[in-house]
Formats: C-alpha cells, sequence, structure tokens
C-alpha cells in the first residue's frame, strides 16, 4: 500500500477545513462581542461572564487556527508573503488595543501601553499584531485585572513586552519558551504552539546577521508573566 500521509490533496483538504472553521469561530466571536458590547453598565445579563468567557475561548482557537493555517504555508519559505515595512508604533498599538478592548472589558482588566506612538519600526506589521494578540490573550489566563503592552527600542533592537500582573508563568510554560527560543519544537502542551508560531515570526526577521526571538520570563513592572518579542 502506498504511502499517502504526504499527499498535497490532503495538505491541501486539510487546510481548507481548517480555514473553514477558522471563519466560523469567526462568526462567532464576532456575534459575542456584540451581545457583550450592548450590555449596559449595572445592567449586564446573568450570562455575562460566562459569555466572556466563551468570547477568550473563542479568541483561543482563532489564535490556533491562524498560526496552524500560517505554519502550513511554512513561514519562511522564499515564496510566503513575509512583508517588512516600516511601521508607525501608534498605529500598530491601536489595532492591537482594538482588537482586545471587548474581551478585556468583558473580563474587568485594564490595558496599560508605554510606547512612543511617533516611533517607526520595520517589522511585518500583520504577523507581529498575530504574535502581540496572542500574548495578550494569553495573559488573560494568567493576570489578575491588568496587563501591560511596552514597546522600546535599544542598540538596534526593538523589544515588545506583554505583561500582567498574575502570579506568573508556572514551570512548564517558562521551559517551554526557553526550548523554543534554542530551536526545539516543543510542541508538548496547550502553549506548544503559540510559542512555536511567535518564535517562527522572529527568526524571520532579520537585519545584518542578527534575527528576531522570544523569551518568557516573570517578574516585569506588574510583577507577573512576561511575554518578550525582540525584533533587530
Amino acid at each position: 500500500m502506498d504511502d499517502q500521509t504526504g499527499s498535497p490533496e490532503l495538505f491541501l483538504f486539510l487546510a481548507s477545513t481548517v480555514h473553514d472553521m477558522k471563519n466560523s469561530i469567526s462568526v462567532l466571536s464576532g456575534t459575542l462581542e456584540n451581545l457583550l458590547v450592548q450590555a449596559q453598565p449595572g445592567q449586564e445579563p446573568q450570562g455575562y461572564p460566562q459569555m466572556a468567557h466563551m468570547l477568550y475561548q473563542t479568541r483561543r482557537l482563532n489564535d490556533n487556527l491562524m498560526q496552524l493555517l500560517a505554519l502550513y504555508k511554512d513561514l519562511g519559505k522564499p515564496d510566503y508573503p513575509f512583508d517588512p515595512r516600516p511601521v508607525q508604533l501608534g498605529e500598530l498599538v491601536q489595532q492591537v488595543a482594538d482588537q482586545a478592548r471587548v474581551l478585556l472589558q468583558s473580563k474587568q482588566i485594564t490595558l496599560d501601553l508605554d510606547y512612543d506612538p511617533e516611533a517607526i519600526g520595520t517589522f511585518d506589521e500583520d504577523l507581529v499584531i498575530g504574535v502581540l494578540a496572542h500574548a495578550i490573550n494569553n495573559a488573560v489566563r494568567y493576570t489578575r485585572d491588568r496587563i501591560r503592552l511596552a514597546i522600546t527600542e535599544s542598540d538596534g533592537w526593538l523589544e515588545f513586552r506583554v505583561e500582567d500582573n498574575g502570579m506568573g508563568f508556572p514551570p512548564s510554560m517558562l521551559e517551554a519558551g526557553a526550548a523554543v527560543g534554542k530551536g526545539v519544537n516543543f510542541l508538548t502542551n496547550s502553549s506548544g504552539l503559540g510559542l512555536f508560531f511567535s518564535s517562527e515570526v522572529a527568526r524571520m526577521h532579520r537585519h545584518r546577521q542578527r534575527s528576531g526571538s522570544i523569551a518568557l520570563e516573570n517578574g516585569g513592572v506588574l510583577g507577573g508573566g512576561c511575554f518578550i518579542l525582540r525584533l533587530p
């Protein structure tokens, strides 16, 4: 019997199926957002917390499906539409904050922003937004009530930090982040796909023999978990 596990038709079918699933999840996520936005402060329906949690879970699913599609297309291939361009940080942060706004408000989480709105960086805007959106969604799981997105530039590096004021990442996640940072395909727990995707996006950004990287640590300004994306 011929081995069909590598059939291009099978991979195309799976990618198409994942794309359809992502579209359905996006519709569900949009519906939940509309319902949460319509709720009046102080007059939230009885199921409001459950709806907020459902929105969080649909965002997680949507992130995972988007990452699977990008990895299927193989980030870093010569024909991948990698498109680094000058981006004003103010516009980038606005997009990220807008995407997270309803989810954070529904869970009563404050988003602190620390960046120079006039500063400009050169990177693939869509991919970096995907990485930051995933990091914020992941921080929702760990924070008590505050998340911080900070962007700084130093010694030719652009550093994006997503921090929270929770108890910090558990050892298993810190180990996963260290493994991915060393190029290991660490896909053995729920955090693996997002970390691997983020690492691949970082790696694609190169300048003068330097390439981007990611890291996880505990501490930071808010004292909880910190996701760090560094781009040259």
